[in-house]
Formats: structure tokens, sequence, C-alpha cells
């Protein structure tokens, strides 16, 4: 018998999937958030939905900032999107050169997830990220690349909220 695994970490960029580089106009069929004020004088703070916070939360998985903003991300883009402050994830410059297509973040994910399942929602993900992840992590992983000109969309949320049932252990 198979019981469900604790909840997967999310590991979550900021700019592509929460801040689209693509217009703001939305397709017909996605209804368009109300834009959140621009802060901190960064025009594109104002494409951030603000009540995409509540859906990531309503995934059920611990959420970690995976993005340059490290914990700017807290202090700007958090609460202008409903989220309480989250762990940061750091990938310290060890030096060390990445194989080639290697993200820059992803040996920081597969350590800190320590085999736990876990979800990496970015606008990055390659192919050798993908191959790195299956050889390296002991458990489940979904990485899910976001379509950087229209963010994080309700086809994308419909992956993520699907994919923790069908991690079993």
């Amino acid at each position: 018998m198979t019981r469900p695994v604790e909840c997967p970490l999310l590991f979550l960029d900021v700019d592509g999937p929460l801040i689209p580089f693509g217009s703001t106009a939305r397709s017909p069929r996605v209804a368009a958030p109300t834009p959140a004020p621009a802060a901190e004088g960064n025009p594109l703070l104002g494409r951030l939905d603000p009540g995409i916070g509540a859906r990531l939360l309503a995934l059920g998985c611990s959420l970690v900032w995976a993005t340059t903003w490290m914990e700017e991300a807290n202090e700007v883009v958090a609460p202008l999107i409903g989220l309480p402050g989250l762990p940061v994830l750091e990938w310290p410059d060890t030096g060390e050169a990445a194989p080639r297509g290697l993200h820059g973040k992803t040996r920081a994910l597969v350590e800190r997830a320590g085999g736990r399942p876990f979800i990496w929602v970015d606008d990055e993900i390659g192919p050798m990220d993908r191959q790195w992840v299956a050889a390296g992590l002991p458990g489940p992983a979904l990485l899910h690349r976001v379509d950087p000109a229209r963010g994080l969309a309700d086809p994308d949320f419909g992956v993520l909220a699907a994919w923790p049932a069908t991690v079993t252990r």
C-alpha cells in the first residue's frame, strides 16, 4: 500500500512566471486580473496579479522563493500578491563551473529538496536541468516551465494542482 508523501516544496521564480514579459493584454478566455499598483519605482510590478498569491497558497505546497530577487521578493513582491514572507533559496557561487546548459539554481534546488518531492516553476528551465534533476534526486519532481510572455496562467495552475496527487510512496 502506498501513502501520500508530505506536501511538496514549490520553488517559485518571479520574473517571467509572476511578472510576465509580454503584453499585459490577455486572451478573452482568461479573466484579466486587476493589476497591482507599481511600487518601488518598478513599472513592471504593475503586471503582478494581486490574486495569484491566494492561488499559489491553495496548491497546498510549501512555497520557497527561487529568484534573483532573493529577500526582496518578500519585501516587494509578496505584499503585492498576498503572500506571507517565504523562505528564500540561495545558490552560492561555489566557483565550480556548471555543466553547459545547467541553470545556476538547479543544484541548489536539488540540494534544498533533500529528496523531498518538489515543483520548480520558472521560465528558464531547460533540458539539462531536467536531466540533472532526474539523475540527482531520489524523489519525484515537476519542473514546470512557464511561458514568460504570459506568466502563470490557468493551464499552469491546472498542472500544478494535479501533480501532487500523482506523487505517492
